[in-house]
């Protein structure tokens, strides 16, 4: 089955960090563009980083210099390493390419 299986979300404090993963499964997923994107409580999912098949990276405004985008081939696996986290932040985050449909997603919850 082509999908991706997002994890490690949680609740975290302003201020905090965290890793989110991305397995894919049923397809490489070196040989594609992937994208996180996220969706907070009453609003549109928005785009948050990708990165391309060769490797090349972008980010959103909203989290550029905070968040990184990352793969790691050998695991068929995308990153996003979030870091000084925002109560802004909190969302549900999704990864998806092309040819996956969109997941359950791993919620992000920020606030002390």
């Amino acid at each position: 089955q082509v999908q991706f299986v997002e994890s490690g979300g949680g609740l975290v404090q302003p201020g905090g960090s965290l890793r989110l993963s991305c397995v894919a499964s049923g397809f490489t997923v070196r040989f594609y563009i992937t994208n996180w994107y996220r969706q907070a409580p009453g609003k549109e999912r928005e785009f948050v980083a990708g990165i391309s098949a060769g490797g090349a990276t972008t980010h959103a405004t909203s989290v550029k210099g905070r968040f990184t985008i990352s793969r790691e081939n050998d695991k068929n696996t995308v990153y996003l390493q979030m870091n000084s986290l925002k109560p802004e932040d909190t969302a549900v985050y999704y990864c998806k390419n092309s040819v996956t449909p969109w997941g359950q997603g791993t919620q992000v919850t920020v606030s002390s």
